[in-house]
């Protein structure tokens, strides 16, 4: 298309829409009608925003009897959730048009829909609410055929495990230094132990993530590397949305079994403040914040009060002296038994374990951040470190 062209469609779009502008905002006393982009271009946010304002929007908190017609930031980070979303949302191409003219015109802030770029659950939605997403019987025949290709038998249990790095974010935005997220990092080799101790239990693991650094170099029987052999982006939100529990990092994949209300096993949580506090079946473990001037361990009060358990740039831990290290493999393995045997029904906490629960807890004040607080610190971890609740 020659450029005399394309800037002659673009403006035949852009006086559809404002034509369009004037029609919704003639019927605002009637229907309000909004328009808004998806944070499509993040998975962690394209899925957990994205439900938790429908499932918001279900409990009325947005009003109702408004109609939202959304359209898709680019890039899109997964085709296969763009069109299961788009089963349920109203979305448009053109809404970007009438979105763009609505905003430079005055008064037009009402037929936003804002987004802010959250995935907390500060309400408490998810746990009232449904899974708004659901497979086809076409995708269904699909997802099951890709969970024998990958080796594991019919109906069997699996684990998604995730180990996050800083490939996929170079790989995916390489004119942009994004190194300050480098913070949130883990070793693939910290999650084997935990890894071969889950197939002992009659689990398969399955290692996800859409660009890894290392691949699993150790063959082990039943732990699948599917990050670095085989992976599709509708077998990203299959195994997600299938698999028994996810155990790994806070990384944008973990949304994925969050909004089909799986549970999750977070280790190498930071900055803390940003667990998942609304979620009963999500244990975590954070990594270890060390001060370099006093060379030991923080507490988790120093964490607190220090603003570090908010920290979002590796430059602020820097800058405040703190230097964060990884959980162990005994960490890593101590939570995935911990999660099993809370499935299984065959967990058991002691008095003296709820007594460091609240010890913990009661630690925490609520902010913008955190409303609830049901999840549970990793039990054997604070049997470890009784000392960093002083």
């Amino acid at each position: 298309m020659s450029n005399t062209l394309k800037s002659f469609s673009q403006a035949i779009l852009f006086t559809l829409a404002a034509l369009v502008v004037v029609v919704v905002r003639v019927l605002r006393p009637i229907k309000l009608i909004r328009f808004g982009p998806l944070a499509s271009n993040r998975l962690g946010h394209f899925a957990g925003n994205t439900e938790i304002f429908l499932s918001e929007r279900e409990l009325g908190i947005h009003g109702r009897g408004t109609i939202d017609i959304f359209y898709h930031g680019a890039p899109v980070c997964n085709q296969q959730l763009a069109k299961m979303w788009e089963r349920v949302l109203h979305v448009s191409k053109t809404a970007q048009y009438i979105d763009r003219v609505n905003r430079r015109l005055p008064g037009g802030d009402a037929h936003v829909r804002h987004w802010t770029m959250s995935d907390r659950d500060i309400n408490g939605v998810l746990a009232k609410t449904s899974p708004h997403l659901s497979f086809t019987k076409s995708e269904e025949a699909v997802g099951q055929e890709g969970l024998r290709k990958l080796g594991i038998s019919d109906g069997a249990p699996f684990v998604c495990l995730h180990s996050r790095d800083s490939e996929y974010l170079t790989q995916e935005y390489p004119d942009l230094d994004l190194s300050y997220h480098d913070f949130r990092d883990s070793t693939i080799s910290n999650f084997l132990p935990a890894a071969k101790e889950l197939v002992l239990r009659g689990y398969y693991v399955v290692r996800t993530g859409a660009v890894v650094k290392d691949p699993i170099f150790e063959p082990i029987p039943g732990v699948i590397d599917y990050a670095s052999h085989g992976r599709s982006e509708f077998m990203d939100i299959y195994l997600g949305a299938k698999c028994s529990f996810y155990l790994g990092d806070s990384c944008g994949f973990h949304a994925i079994p969050m909004i089909f209300r799986r549970p999750l096993a977070i280790v190498n949580m930071v900055s803390i403040e940003h667990a998942p506090t609304w979620m009963e079946n999500c244990p975590f473990i954070p990594k270890r914040h060390w001060s370099i001037k006093e060379d030991r361990a923080m507490t988790f009060r120093e964490i607190l009060d220090s603003g570090a358990g908010q920290y979002l740039h590796e430059a602020q831990f820097q800058q405040a002296g703190i230097e964060v290290f990884e959980n162990t493999p005994e960490e890593i393995t101590a939570i995935a038994v911990e999660m099993t045997e809370r499935l299984a029904g065959t967990w058991q906490s002691s008095d003296e374990d709820d007594t460091l629960q609240r010890r913990f807890w009661d630690l925490w004040e609520p902010s913008e951040l955190n409303h609830k607080f049901v999840v549970r610190i990793g039990v054997e971890y604070l049997r470890q470190n009784i000392a960093l609740l002083d």
